[in-house]
């Protein structure tokens, strides 16, 4: 399973891409950070968040999406920021026809390295070590991203497996049996 992490960030907004599987070691295919300018205006910094995003997917076709879920943060400008980039993350994911799974920040800490609370230097010594790299990906953003999809890969499968049987079971919401349609996009007027 090919799996594209996104660690949402509008200034820094960090990506990394793994092949891997439950129960075997990922191999790292990409890395990297997307920045966008303070100094512009809002609407082009997520249009030119959208258009990077956009062409990693079609470049690498994940299967799967995974993103940050975002926490609550001490600084409300930084969580908006946060939010907005992870929205324009699952947009490109779903104008791609790509499964979208969000993860927490203590979710992937324990995923790759067994603690929940680790610091970044933990989670950037373990995915280097995880991966096999030579050298830790730079900046901290990157690192996360790569700790995101190796989380996915590793407990994505197991994940869907067990929302599918409790939802079959009648547990939490009700399974539809309609299929819904799919966006083809805003019509030109």
């Amino acid at each position: 399973m090919r799996v594209l992490g996104i660690d949402p960030g509008l200034t820094r907004c960090g990506w990394g891409v793994v092949d891997g599987r439950p129960g075997a070691r990922p191999a790292a295919v990409g890395v990297g950070v997307i920045r966008t300018m303070a100094e512009l205006d809002l609407e082009l910094r997520l249009l030119e968040l959208h258009t990077a995003l956009t062409a990693l997917v079609r470049e690498h076709r994940p299967d799967v999406v995974a993103i940050e879920r975002v926490f609550t943060q001490n600084n409300k400008g930084t969580a908006m920021g946060t939010a907005q980039a992870a929205g324009v993350a699952a947009l490109a994911a779903a104008q791609a026809d790509r499964p979208v799974a969000w993860h927490t920040p203590s979710e992937v800490k324990a995923a790759i390295s067994g603690n929940g609370r680790a610091d970044k230097e933990q989670v950037s010594l373990m995915v280097t070590r995880v991966l096999g790299l030579a050298a830790a990906p730079k900046p901290a953003d990157a690192a996360d991203a790569l700790a995101l999809a190796v989380c996915h890969a590793w407990r994505g499968p197991a994940q869907d497996k067990l929302r599918r049987a409790a939802l079959a079971g009648g547990l939490g919401a009700p399974v539809r049996t309609t299929t819904l349609p799919r966006w083809t996009g805003v019509a030109a007027r």
